[in-house]
């Protein structure tokens, strides 16, 4: 396999006709429908802003991470279905993306992204520093790349795992001015959950990624997936509690880590026998584990914020 694209890839010209049939492909399109993806970068991203704050975060930050991660991973959608346009129609998965049915045009794929990438990046400009607006661009860049990078990266999520935590020194900047080297560590531990995830995601296509030749952690690690995703989960939660211990959290906190360690040992367990099904439902579960963690950091600085120290 070469990853070269399989020659009919794309029907010759658009079904949608309507302006509420483009409308509604251009949604499906950025996966408005799908809200999972903005999930997964909302809650590390709040959680480090939390933390960057101790745990008061000014309203304007907060709503412009939240609609700022809502708007970049529609955008990166729109990229990455552009990117992967010869390869969508082949995958059972993807093959009713609108750009792989070929109800939209891969220019409109690209202005749907190029417009709602500007509107992410003028959020940052309004509303943040100099420090913040280098490191959107550089967030930028790399959400551009990872689509390619399933074409020679033997473990492309590790990439993806840079793009999905970039919100963390991001918000680290907007509160700070700089990133802290707790902010660092915090972007580092994300980087093996996003791993961790994506393996699943990535199981359940195995199969049509073989056939077509694109490269992902599930085919690399081989029958070692399941045993690899456990690995990246325990780097994750015990670099998790190790940042949390320095701080130090309390007890409000860690009954949210309890639930995410928790939720981390069923999502193994539901990926133990490779099925397509279970091991979707295992990736789709892991916002819930971001938002233990999450909640367990905004619990702890509501009930103990007096005994909040500064980040080391």
């Amino acid at each position: 396999m070469t990853g070269t694209p399989l020659p009919d890839e794309a029907p010759a010209s658009p079904r949608a006709r309507t302006l509420a049939q483009r409308l509604d492909a251009y949604e499906r399109l950025v996966r408005l429908d799908k809200p999972i993806g903005t999930l997964l970068l909302l809650w590390p991203t709040l959680s480090a802003l939390w933390l960057a704050a101790r745990g008061a975060p000014s309203l304007v930050l907060v709503l412009v991470f939240t609609l700022g991660t809502l708007v970049m991973r529609s955008a990166g959608c729109a990229f990455n279905d552009f990117a992967d346009r010869g390869y969508d129609a082949h995958v059972k998965r993807t093959a009713q993306r609108p750009l792989a049915r070929g109800e939209i045009h891969a220019w409109e794929a690209l202005g749907v992204g190029a417009v709602l990438a500007l509107m992410a990046f003028g959020l940052v400009v309004l509303a943040t520093n100099r420090t913040t607006v280098l490191m959107a661009v550089a967030g930028f860049a790399i959400t551009l790349a990872y689509p390619w990078c399933k074409r020679f990266l033997a473990v492309p999520q590790a990439f993806l795992g840079i793009a999905f935590s970039f919100g963390i020194p991001m918000a680290f900047a907007a509160v700070l001015g700089y990133v802290s080297a707790f902010g660092w560590w915090l972007f580092a531990f994300n980087l093996f959950w996003v791993v961790a995830y994506d393996t699943e995601y990535a199981m359940v296509d195995r199969d049509d990624d073989l056939r077509i030749g694109i490269r992902t952690s599930a085919i690399t690690f081989g029958r070692y997936d399941v045993a690899a995703v456990g690995v990246c989960y325990a780097i994750f939660l015990g670099g998790f509690a190790w940042l949390a211990a320095r701080v130090p959290l309390g007890w409000p906190f860690w009954l949210g880590y309890a639930a995410a360690v928790l939720l981390a040992f069923y999502h193994l367990w539901l990926i133990r026998g490779r099925e397509r099904e279970a091991c979707f439902a295992a990736f789709l579960n892991n916002h819930w584990l971001g938002f233990a963690l999450f909640a367990g950091i905004a619990a702890d600085f509501a009930l103990r914020h007096a005994a909040w120290p500064r980040l080391p």
